[in-house]
């Protein structure tokens, strides 16, 4: 299909692209694609749920570049040093950057504690609690969106600012990109709306009581955001000449730490980075509702895109390859 076909096939979609409300493609530096859908405009942000992951991901590798961070090898605990551990709690001292970055920090719970820790005063303080558990550090993968938010702390006391600063001042205005200001509420009827809301929203970033941003999802960006951010990826972390991240620690990153299972399609895990192929170069942030960074380094291209909320849309890998792809190229 041609541009205007794939508009009208998004715009009249009743299944999973029904959703989706902004698309924007940058290919070998040029913006080659842009569209919108559902009332929004380029310049509109969504919350992009999980996609949040992959800054955070990409905010911890510019800490350790400017050597707020040892290494990924750190210990949790080297950042919180007044926390007090529980009592016979003695897995906890050995959990690394590494760990929370693959998902395969252990965690004293069944389900994540979203009420303990969504309604505290202090989210970090409090998802530290739930962090160690007698099991030890078994390696498994373990989809953590809450356990995220201790990176977010380690980022703050390893720079002695607060992580929407530190996000603005290193990755987000070097870009040439908005700043993004706190949200400024966090009851339970507020992080309701902020989910579910189909309407743009501005470029915020949720946060708790203590204005210390969400690591798991509440970042808002627009695709235009995302395909920016995918765009440097590819060309290793360099933007207009300036290294914003080192391509070392974005070679780290994309690499595949881990196997997923069927529930998250066979597809390669990185620093909090999937890695849908074995055998290709194309990476992704994803988040719910179909929110994701594209990055194919085979065609050099970026992608971001937008949905409002909409459950059991997992990422838009497919769609983009087979339908989005071949009708902008």
């Amino acid at each position: 299909m041609n541009r205007e076909q794939l508009h009208s096939y998004i715009l009249n979609s009743k299944g999973n692209e029904s959703n989706i409300c902004q698309i924007y493609a940058i290919q070998n530096g040029m913006v080659v694609y842009e569209d919108n859908w559902r009332d929004f405009t380029t310049l509109d942000a969504m919350n992009v749920n999980s996609v949040t992951k992959g800054i955070v991901a990409l905010l911890a590798g510019i800490a350790i570049d400017k050597g707020y961070i040892k290494s990924v090898d750190q210990k949790v605990m080297d950042f919180f040093p007044d926390y007090s551990v529980k009592r016979g709690e003695k897995t906890i001292y050995d959990v690394t950057i590494k760990h929370l970055l693959t998902m395969t920090a252990p965690y004293k719970y069944r389900s994540e504690p979203w009420k303990k820790v969504c309604t505290s005063d202090d989210w970090t303080t409090t998802t530290l609690d739930f962090l160690g558990g007698r099991k030890g550090i078994t390696g498994d993968f373990k989809y953590a969106t809450l356990g995220i938010q201790i990176m977010v702390g380690i980022i703050e006391n390893a720079t002695g600012e607060k992580c929407i600063d530190f996000a603005n001042q290193e990755l987000f205005v070097p870009l040439g990109l908005p700043e993004r200001v706190i949200h400024g509420d966090s009851s339970k009827e507020d992080q309701f709306d902020f989910l579910m809301n189909k309407n743009p929203r501005k470029y915020e970033w949720y946060s708790d009581p203590q204005d210390t941003v969400t690591a798991g999802w509440g970042l808002c960006m627009s695709a235009k955001d995302m395909a920016v951010i995918g765009n440097l990826v590819l060309d290793e972390g360099v933007y207009n000449g300036e290294t914003i991240i080192s391509k070392d620690y974005l070679r780290e990153m994309l690499a595949p730490h881990i196997k997923l299972g069927i529930r998250f399609g066979k597809m390669n895990y990185g620093f909090l980075w999937y890695k849908p192929y074995d055998d290709r170069e194309v990476y992704a942030a994803i988040g719910d509702s179909g929110n994701i960074i594209y990055c194919n380094k085979e065609n050099n291209v970026s992608v971001g895109m937008t949905g409002t909320f909409k459950p059991r849309i997992f990422d838009r890998v497919e769609f983009i390859e087979k339908t989005l792809l071949p009708s902008v190229l």
